[in-house]
């Protein structure tokens, strides 16, 4: 088929704004000082990227302080904890740069930045060791992380990927090219799925994406590649007017047509992200090539913690003819305490906006742990007279094939955020127990 991105609007090239920008930021948008100066010190540990979409279409600037999409992307106040506050702001004052670089490094460590034990226990090996820029977590899933495209088009204040932006080589997953990547495939054929992940892959060009991509289709026990992105929500404009949209939409095609099916998992974190009309193109044209669009984003407090914000935008992915697919539960990351929604009313909060749905977008599944060892659903909350009030949790995908799909409970806790909070009842078998309290401290 023909792509034709048509003409291009004023003011839509790409280009990314950072802390060297805020104030241009303010000046324009009418940021208030106060609030502009938090943001810059918290950006001293935070990764902070917009650009001019995301400022000029999403954000509603009468009113920053409570506006989701402001709390989306710029880091502010109480996103660190007091103590770390005051570690970077009388580093920052005391004009030393070995002590302000020292108290950033030391506030990132405190962070978590790769939770669930990403790099000790998902790396895969072959015979010249680590396979760089790889995770293999689940049997028929590799998770694959060009090196390029280890950055953003804007970057979430809740990423649980943070340490990929940081600057920091040695909390990266970077894979210069897929040479030992297609290899490892090769010899493990239970591998169906590659999810090219990051950052975001589309922020490199059709090309360089390509150059990563094309192999993998010659591996024949490869059935799906996935491309996880935030770039529909954050720059829509790389599928509709980018010097290389219809390059990239071409490719997504070849996918399709090497027998493949190309998958974009879109990160849409509030409906406010599907208003834009050239985000309903984007989807459009994407769709248009063979490839299927899944939809996810995390429950995430101050931002998307609201019933009616997801209902609306699971209708709203499903009319645009994308799948609504994951509500996930913040990992134990970055601002967490900033961010984090309790379990149960996580579980509310799905329950009561998932009812509201035509079957059709009843695909949407959550809230959802993405554990250690696997993910884990928060199916509900029950009770039983005598007893007490339970959680009811099950596998939806782990590390052991084993325990997909068995249920187990948990003694209900209203402040409860995470697996490693609750506890489980007296009889759960014990490989489920033994999976469940994998990395605790």
């Amino acid at each position: 088929m023909q792509h034709t991105s048509g003409g291009r609007p004023v003011g839509d090239r790409f280009q990314a704004l950072g802390p060297n920008r805020l104030d241009e930021i303010a000046t324009k948008y009418g940021l208030d000082p106060r609030l502009r100066e938090s943001v810059r010190l918290f950006s001293l540990v935070l990764p902070f990227r917009v650009n001019e979409y995301v400022l000029s279409e999403l954000i509603d600037w009468s009113e920053p302080h409570s506006d989701p999409i402001f709390h989306l992307f710029f880091p502010q106040p109480g996103m660190l904890s007091p103590a770390d506050e005051q570690l970077l702001t009388t580093a920052r004052d005391g004009g030393n740069p070995g002590e302000l670089a020292r108290a950033i490094a030391s506030i990132r460590a405190g962070l978590n930045p790769h939770p669930e034990h990403q790099q000790d226990l998902n790396v895969p090996q072959d015979a010249s060791g680590p396979v760089p820029g790889t995770q293999h977590k689940y049997d028929q899933t590799l998770l694959y992380f060009p090196a390029a495209g280890q950055t953003c088009h804007a970057y979430c204040t809740y990423c649980f990927r943070w340490a990929q932006f940081v600057g920091e080589p040695e909390l990266r997953f970077a894979a210069a090219d897929p040479t030992r990547t297609v290899e490892y495939l090769r010899r493990h054929p239970e591998i169906t799925d590659v999810l090219v992940t990051g950052g975001d892959p589309m922020v490199m060009t059709a090309e360089r994406l390509r150059q990563h991509l094309e192999p993998f289709l010659a591996v024949e026990s490869l059935q799906t590649v996935r491309i996880g992105t935030k770039s529909v929500a954050s720059w829509p404009h790389r599928y509709v007017t980018d010097h290389d949209a219809d390059a990239t939409l071409r490719l997504f095609e070849q996918i399709a047509e090497a027998g493949k099916t190309p998958a974009l998992m879109a990160h849409l974190s509030h409906p406010v992200e599907l208003e834009p009309a050239i985000a309903r193109t984007a989807l459009a044209r994407i769709r248009d090539t063979g490839a299927v669009v899944y939809c996810q984003a995390p429950i995430i407090g101050r931002v998307n913690d609201d019933a009616a914000a997801w209902a609306r935008l699971w209708r709203a992915e499903q009319r645009a003819g994308a799948v609504p697919y994951y509500m996930f539960v913040a990992r134990d990351t970055g601002p967490r305490d900033y961010f984090k929604v309790p379990l149960a009313r996580s579980a509310a909060i799905f329950r009561d906006a998932y009812s509201t749905l035509p079957g059709l977008a009843r695909t949407v599944r959550g809230p959802v742990m993405s554990t250690t060892n696997g993910k884990i659903v928060v199916d509900g909350v029950t009770e039983e007279a005598g007893a007490g009030r339970f959680f009811e949790l099950r596998y939806l995908q782990a590390r052991d094939p084993r325990l997909v799909g068995r249920p187990f409970r948990a003694v209900y806790s209203a402040d409860a955020a995470w697996i490693d909070d609750l506890e489980l009842v007296p009889g759960t078998p014990a490989d489920i127990r033994a999976a469940a309290s994998a990395g605790e401290d």
